[in-house]
């Protein structure tokens, strides 16, 4: 996670060149980089830095810090007057879910808004672009929405009906609708962001969320039910699940 000095996470909202930082895994670390600014590789194994607190929202973890080389990189590329510094969650800090009543009592998260997985529907998307673009506006890929799981096979926005999705030697719980910000405007190859607020105002006529019609959803947040430690990839053959 990006931070600024008082520890306080940093995102697109403040900063949208972040989404011009690529990022990839090696044998030996995470590989940041960015056109222009070169790369730089960050240790797997390493947790050397200092100790430090930082805050995601308005929860406070403890997290070690990666480092002066990596912070001077990601100032330098992000063009940030403020110093920003990367860290990792400390291996001996959990911290909760922010929401315990939906996501479980006993469930943890790392630096993510609120779950561990977020769940996308290739439909829904399909369903979002052809009304974006029956009102002459342009259609937008996943990447706006950043799931770290997406599925084929659903109904558009069956998502938000199903109780969880079963493979092989794993299952889901599908817990809440996401609701989403003004990062869905932001282009995640160019960071500029939409000039209409879209397809943020679109999402938000077609797919608002159910206690608040002011905000759009789209993807679920999800826990794992079952099956830690097993392999997910692509290609998996999964069940739809009304009651779990």
């Amino acid at each position: 996670m990006v931070v600024r000095e008082n520890g306080r996470f940093v995102t697109q909202r403040e900063i949208p060149q972040m989404a011009l930082v690529h990022t990839d895994l090696s044998q030996s670390g995470l590989v940041l980089s960015m056109q222009g600014h070169g790369s730089i590789n960050i240790p797997l194994d390493s947790f050397d830095g200092n100790a430090t607190v930082v805050k995601v929202w308005d929860d406070v973890c403890k997290a070690m810090d990666q480092g002066d080389t990596t912070s001077r990189w990601l100032t330098r590329a992000l063009g940030s007057e403020d110093s920003l510094r990367l860290v990792r969650m400390n291996p001996g800090f959990k911290r909760p879910q922010r929401k315990p009543d939906i996501l479980g009592e006993d469930t943890s998260t790392g630096f993510a808004d609120t779950s561990p997985f977020l769940l996308a529907n290739e439909a829904s998307l399909e369903r979002l672009n052809s009304v974006l673009k029956s009102n002459a506006l342009q259609s937008v890929p996943m990447n706006r929405f950043r799931p770290n799981i997406v599925v084929q096979g659903l109904e558009p926005f069956a998502e938000h009906k199903l109780a969880g999705l079963s493979g092989k030697n794993y299952q889901f719980k599908l817990c809440a609708p996401c609701q989403r910000c003004v990062i869905t405007t932001i282009n995640q190859e160019t960071a500029e962001k939409d000039l209409h607020g879209q397809p943020f105002k679109t999402l938000q006529n077609i797919n608002p969320m159910p206690a608040n019609k002011n905000a759009p959803a789209f993807a679920q947040y999800a826990i794992l039910s079952n099956g830690n430690r097993q392999y997910i990839g692509v290609g998996d053959q999964l069940s739809a699940l009304v009651e779990l």
